[in-house]
């Protein structure tokens, strides 16, 4: 084959694979678009807030805002939450705290069989129930948080793959090009394998 044929073929080929990925990274830019849209429009609709700031200055076991709390949570203190990290940081620092804080760590199996095993009627029945009401709702809201920040992750690795493919399609091209400028300096009658000599050949033979 000659050179200069194989240059516009490779080439060609190369320049189809940079289209590939250049496709391919704008659907990975729409579905990291989409998904960080999504997950913004949800979380807003919940108008959960972090405590503001000046609770965090009093933060004390027991109450509202607790020691440990104060590094995960201050820098979003009196933010809404709107995005994966803020979902994923306070269901797990604040209601997972809260929630461990509760007798049985907030565990809802454990206060619901308590609960039944608890005399009916009994008072402590009646606050075990309750207990097995806010283990409930806390619980129920930590997962729906933390399936918005499972969900916002695929956004996240969306936008990467979209990035590498940006890349990737770049330095394709820049292959490509010098693919096309090598096959206008190559002599029209190059060949890629010359043949062997006459005495390689005999030799071979």
């Amino acid at each position: 084959m000659r050179r200069r044929v194989f240059d516009v073929i490779a080439s060609t080929g190369g320049l189809l694979v940079a289209v590939v990925l250049i496709v391919a990274g704008a659907l990975g830019l729409w579905a990291a678009n989409w998904t960080n849209t999504n997950v913004r429009s949800q979380l807003a609709q919940q108008q959960i807030y972090f405590p503001p700031a000046s609770a965090f200055a009093h933060a004390k076991a027991g109450t509202e805002i607790t020691p440990n709390m104060r590094q995960y949570l201050y820098q979003y203190a009196g933010q809404q939450v709107l995005n994966g990290a803020q979902a994923e940081a306070y269901a797990d620092h604040f209601i997972g705290q809260h929630l461990y804080d509760m007798p049985f760590h907030g565990v809802y199996s454990k206060v619901s069989a308590a609960a039944r095993a608890a005399k009916a009627g009994s008072p402590q029945a009646t606050q075990l129930q309750g207990l097995e009401a806010t283990v409930f709702q806390g619980t129920t809201l930590r997962g729906l948080l933390l399936e918005a920040y499972g969900f916002s992750q695929f956004g996240v690795i969306a936008l990467w793959a979209s990035i590498i493919s940006f890349i990737l399609a770049g330095l394709m091209l820049v292959l490509v090009g010098f693919g096309f400028w090598h096959s206008r300096r190559t002599k029209a009658d190059e060949e890629i394998l010359k043949m062997q000599s006459a005495s390689a050949q005999q030799i071979a033979a």
